[in-house]
């Protein structure tokens, strides 16, 4: 194990801890910032995702935009691929997906234009610690070299890190959004 494997597991083990203990207290309309962060994208292709373990949920947010234009949620195809994006919407049929994430019975795939990203930890400068599969990475490399591509962080403001150990491989976020505040990334 080299030294920023390391240093990336011991930040995870301590955000998530953080994590934790907002999911813990966490109030009902934790989405409420990422519903107006979305409201000003309406009919957009928009990537969601179904909470696992303590991830703050974004379901509220994701019901809403749905009124108004496409969702989908991330459906894991292996270890070191990108991931696919499978329509959603409320009231859809699910079934157990990878890690413990529910997916869309039916695989009617398409390409999302703003992602929601779940995350361990962030940084007010856009950067995301994730669970170390490298699976948003791939999937915002790959969609960013076809189309301007948004990256929205969502996460509780507890899971704020003051610096994150990034690798260039690492894709920034371009707003984290938690139940306190918008984050527009810049320098600190």
């Amino acid at each position: 194990m080299n030294d920023l494997t390391e240093v990336k597991t011991q930040a995870r083990r301590a955000a998530f801890a953080r994590r934790k203990a907002a999911h813990e207290v966490a109030l009902p309309g934790a989405a409420a910032h990422l519903s107006e962060v979305l409201a000003g994208y309406r009919g957009v292709p928009l990537a969601g995702y179904m909470a696992i373990r303590t991830e703050i949920d974004p379901l509220p947010a994701m019901e809403e935009a749905a009124a108004h234009g496409p969702v989908c949620v991330p459906v894991i195809q292996g270890a070191g691929l990108a991931l696919k994006f499978a329509r959603w919407s409320p009231g859809c049929t699910l079934k157990d997906g990878p890690f413990g994430a529910m997916i869309p019975e039916l695989d009617d795939f398409f390409e999302p234009e703003i992602v929601i990203v779940p995350l361990v930890a962030f940084d007010r400068r856009g950067g995301r610690l994730g669970y170390g599969g490298g699976f948003y990475d791939r999937t915002l490399e790959m969609l960013r070299a076809k189309r301007p591509t948004l990256a929205i962080g969502f996460a509780y403001a507890a899971q704020e890190a003051r610096a994150l150990p990034l690798e260039p491989t690492d894709q920034p976020l371009d707003m984290i959004v938690t139940e306190a505040e918008v984050i527009e990334p810049g320098p600190v």
